[in-house]
């Protein structure tokens, strides 16, 4: 697992220098390891590295880990698209989840989240680019939504996420995170009392989300080499 703690290492390091270049400390930025495809093994290594979020975009591939992974002190965030039969396990098990864009879907949530349980942290997708094959809603629809969700007891509402879409150069890529940042900013419900997260960038882009304002960031390549083949869940 040597090349695991070079890789936390290495993405560390451009971490601080992308937050220090913003004229932020490296405090301001979570890293969530994107850990889909990703073995218990591994995740277990990164975690023996610093890494103690992690995400996960298929329930049946994640229920395993999680169960196995119960001795270290873990947060577990839902970066996939949320299937209405999978709420109860999703509620049950996961801390985070980053891909709420469906009222019924936040209903389901805040009913089945566990009574001895923190209220479930949520993230409103949005489709910034407005890419009709891509999950999330469009950023007009923003306010409104995030209404509904204010009334709902067992989630807490604390941001925004958004996968944009690929860019190859840092002045494209700023683009999509300018908006991002500006609509965090600019649409914070005002009954919301802990938006406090704008989750953007993965490996290919986020010293460039770092220097737009995001302060998590989802990294899997960067962190655990490319991932194997995928199994639906």
């Amino acid at each position: 697992m040597h090349s695991i703690s070079n890789h936390v290492a290495d993405v560390q390091t451009r971490v601080a220098h992308a937050a220090e270049r913003s004229g932020r400390t490296r405090d301001s930025v979570r890293l969530v390891g994107a850990s889909k495809a990703q073995s218990v093994d591994v995740i277990r290594a990164a975690a023996a590295c610093g890494i103690t979020e992690f995400g996960e975009n298929y329930l049946n591939d994640a229920l395993p880990k999680i169960e196995a992974l119960r001795d270290l002190s873990l947060q577990w965030h839902f970066i996939g698209a949320v299937q209405s039969n999978k709420t109860r396990d999703i509620a049950r098990y996961f801390q985070w989840v980053q891909t709420l864009d469906r009222a019924k879907v936040a209903q389901r949530l805040s009913d089945q989240r566990p009574d001895d349980s923190d209220a479930l942290d949520v993230l409103i997708q949005i489709n910034i680019d407005g890419e009709p094959q891509k999950a999330g809603i469009a950023p007009e629809a923003l306010a409104e939504f995030a209404a509904q969700l204010l009334h709902l007891p067992r989630i807490r509402l604390r941001g925004l996420m958004a996968i944009p879409r690929p860019e190859s150069g840092a002045d494209a890529q700023r683009v999509a995170f300018r908006r991002m940042r500006e609509l965090f900013e600019r649409e914070r419900p005002a009954a919301a009392t802990h938006w406090d997260t704008l989750s953007m960038g993965m490996t290919q882009d986020f010293e460039t989300a770092i220097a737009e304002g995001a302060t998590m960031i989802r990294i899997g390549t960067a962190l655990f080499g490319p991932r194997g083949a995928r199994r639906d869940g």
